[in-house]
């Protein structure tokens, strides 16, 4: 498992982690029983504190995610879908029109980003 972060990004690097394993989670690399990296085994391979991946791990723990073992690491559950209500469904139209919004404005071609959205939906839909 390769992990990037970028220590420069507004982004803070915990979410960056949980950013970067969710797709890894939802997509079944990572499968039920799986074991991620000891805390602080991937704080050292990514070069941040301890503490950052914790938060990294807890977070993904309070989503259903991650068993937190103590001195065993965190395992990967079995994780029922949850069933979306009319709020999320805002919430996610919302955040995916910020997100095109702000792809538009670095310059990303609206066809491109059509492109990339229909290829996305086609793998959804599989």
């Amino acid at each position: 498992m390769i992990l990037r972060i970028n220590v420069d990004s507004e982004v803070p690097v915990y979410r960056q982690i949980v950013d970067a394993l969710r797709p890894l989670l939802v997509d079944g690399t990572l499968a039920p029983g799986d074991l991620l990296p000891p805390v602080r085994q991937l704080a050292a391979d990514l070069g941040v504190h301890f503490n950052t991946v914790a938060e990294a791990y807890r977070l993904l723990a309070e989503e259903g995610w991650l068993e937190l073992r103590r001195r065993r690491g965190a395992a990967v559950l079995t994780r029922k879908t949850p069933r979306a209500d009319a709020a999320a469904v805002g919430r996610f139209s919302r955040r995916l029109r910020e997100l095109v919004a702000e792809i538009q404005a670095g310059g990303v071609a609206s066809r491109a980003i059509a492109r990339e959205l229909r290829q996305i939906a086609e793998g959804l839909e599989q």
